[in-house]
């Protein structure tokens, strides 16, 4: 056999397994020779022959038959360095599939070594800057986030769980990035021989990137493929980002047909990703995919209880008058973050002055925030309200479809657009797909003369807007 012979294989190996999986992992084969039966293939890392060899070592040996060389085996191993022996780092014998002729009698396969981390590479696995402060222990639970708690502890045990993806998502300061702190701590100390890698979607575009301008872009696969548990916040950075995207695709398949587990964060659900790549929003629609609610009133009262027992640990002389922190938590309302900015503003102001956390003194220190909790009710909110109400999506709510079940809720968007918001009807028209003023107010015209006569409209409207006033 001989290299234009595995040229012409290479050609026929394009068609079977297509141009990405060619591109990513044949691409970078080199033929050696044949000796004893016996194909020997040269790779460029250890990992690189032990998924070749995996996924698509039959193949090979197949086509292989199929040129006419008289093998029975595949071998692969690293490419040599500095003009030095290959080193034969993944020894890897493959048997055919019973279909290929000339299969030899008691051919067998042999559990490749797993894969050796490569000096020279100037890729390493991600170090995960976490923050000691993001644990179960500091999560406060409520109706808003106990399925995404509850998700969240299930993967941090480390055992085996029945969804893979873990895809959370909610707005700003709902704790998302808490619960993916909280579950590299917990895999940390329940699993600590796992390899678990918490990065930034951001950092994920960065680290390839560089590798693409390091011309090391298989040191990067090895590295990424290599991972037990992979954690990548705010996916939604990388939407739009073609290049960055791809990789992403065939790390996150590569990992799942490992049986490595992935979790996911994002500001949306991935349906609502307009610019996500849908293959990417597909899989991860295929594991679960949790909603972290607004905070509920309920929920705001126990964060801010909980962080002033924390405070009282170090501050033992602290002391609030009672309601301020029922009023707190019935003002601010917009996220976390911000409830708990305002509580530290107090907790700072009453140490400096050495004074009581009293009213007067609440609304005096708080006054910017307060008022900008005054401010209306968003578009926005009331779209994502109406979708929750209803078990829609914010597409459907945006399509052009008809249908009675979509279009009743779509009036009443528009309906309480109108009457919590300043919006003009033109301002709603353009929010809803660029609709016409008029239809605007028709939907807003149809809700107010259903909601005399049905007492089912009238109770969704009044409900809708006390949730959304609260």
């Amino acid at each position: 056999m001989t290299h234009d012979d595995w040229g012409h294989i290479r050609g026929e190996l394009l068609k079977s397994v297509g141009k990405n999986n060619f591109s990513a992992w044949i691409e970078p084969i080199r033929f050696g020779s044949v000796a004893d039966r016996t194909a020997h293939l040269t790779v460029p890392t250890n990992f690189i022959g032990r998924w070749v060899s995996q996924h698509f070592g039959d193949v090979i040996l197949r086509h292989l038959i199929s040129a006419g060389a008289e093998v029975d085996r595949v071998n692969f191993a690293v490419a040599a360095q500095n003009g030095t022996e290959p080193v034969e780092a993944n020894s890897t014998a493959v048997a055919p599939p019973e279909s290929a002729a000339r299969t030899a009698p008691g051919a067998a396969i042999s559990t490749p070594a797993a894969p050796l981390h490569n000096p020279r590479s100037r890729h390493s696995l991600p170090e995960s800057a976490l923050n000691p402060n993001l644990t179960f222990s500091n999560f406060v639970v409520g109706k808003p986030n106990e399925l995404a708690h509850a998700a969240a502890r299930r993967v941090a045990e480390g055992g085996t769980v029945s969804f893979n993806p873990l895809f959370l998502y909610g707005g700003v300061g709902l704790g998302k990035t808490h619960l993916m702190h909280a579950i590299a701590w917990g895999l940390r100390s329940n699993k600590p021989e796992l390899k678990v890698a918490y990065l930034s979607a951001e950092q994920f575009m960065y680290r390839f990137i560089r590798a693409l301008r390091d011309q090391d872009t298989l040191s990067f696969k090895e590295v990424f493929r290599s991972i037990d548990v992979l954690m990548v916040d705010d996916v939604q950075f990388i939407a739009g980002k073609n290049s960055t995207q791809e990789e992403f695709f065939h790390t996150f398949n590569a990992l799942v047909e490992l049986g490595k587990q992935i979790i996911i964060s994002g500001d949306r659900a991935p349906v609502d990703m307009e610019e996500l790549d849908s293959r990417i929003a597909s899989r991860l629609q295929c594991g679960l995919v949790v909603d972290l609610h607004p905070t509920d009133y309920e929920l705001r009262l126990g964060i801010l209880q909980h962080k002033v027992e924390a405070q009282r640990d170090r501050t033992p002389d602290l002391t609030i008058a009672p309601g301020v922190l029922e009023f707190i938590a019935h003002r601010v309302s917009t996220n976390v973050r911000v409830l708990e900015g305002a509580l530290t503003r107090l907790f700072a102001f009453a140490d400096l002055i050495g004074c009581e956390i009293t009213m007067d003194m609440t609304q005096e220190c708080l006054s910017d925030i307060l008022r900008a909790t005054d401010r209306k009710v968003t578009m926005d909110e009331i779209i994502k309200k109406i979708c929750e109400h209803y078990h829609l999506r914010q597409s459907d709510l945006m399509s052009p479809s008809r249908a009675r079940n979509i279009a009743r809720p779509r009036q009443m968007a528009m309906y309480l657009c109108k009457k919590l918001t300043s919006r003009s009807l033109p301002e709603i028209g353009r929010k809803f797909g660029g609709r016409d003023h008029t239809t605007i107010l028709h939907g807003v015209r149809k809700i107010e003369e259903l909601i005399s006569i049905d007492n089912q409209i009238a109770e969704d409207a009044e409900l809708l807007r006390r949730m959304l006033e609260a």
